[in-house]
């Protein structure tokens, strides 16, 4: 049992997943990091709130606080987009694969067939 545990983690794919989970965790650190630190204060400059999640708005006595939707939505942009751009950086690095090779269709096999008689017929 402790064997076939073992070549379960030892596979590619288990490896793979758990170096990408590890590595996600950091990013989002360092992204909320950047945002914390970096956006929301440009955004401060620009709107004044140096802090969206203390944005509330007030119905019957109720408090809606919107602020942390919004919160949530730059950070959702930020790292919507931040992915995007290294997807797009590693698919460029990365060496494209030959083209399959078209699959025949019965009418491409026929059209063959026919060819061939036809260049055998006029000889």
């Amino acid at each position: 049992m402790l064997r076939e545990f073992r070549d379960f983690i030892f596979k590619g794919n288990v490896l793979e997943l758990a170096v990408a989970v590890l590595i996600a965790a950091a990013f989002g650190a360092v992204l909320v990091a950047f945002t914390d630190g970096v956006v929301m204060p440009l955004i401060a400059a620009v709107v004044g709130k140096p802090d969206f999640n203390s944005l509330v708005w007030t119905i019957h006595g109720s408090p809606v606080q919107y602020g942390r939707v919004l919160t949530a939505l730059v950070n959702l942009v930020l790292v919507g987009g931040v992915l995007f751009l290294v997807v797009k950086a590693v698919s460029r690095t990365r060496t494209p694969k030959p083209a399959a090779a078209p699959v025949e269709t019965d009418h491409d096999v026929l059209v063959q067939i026919r060819d061939a008689l036809v260049q055998r017929s006029a000889k």
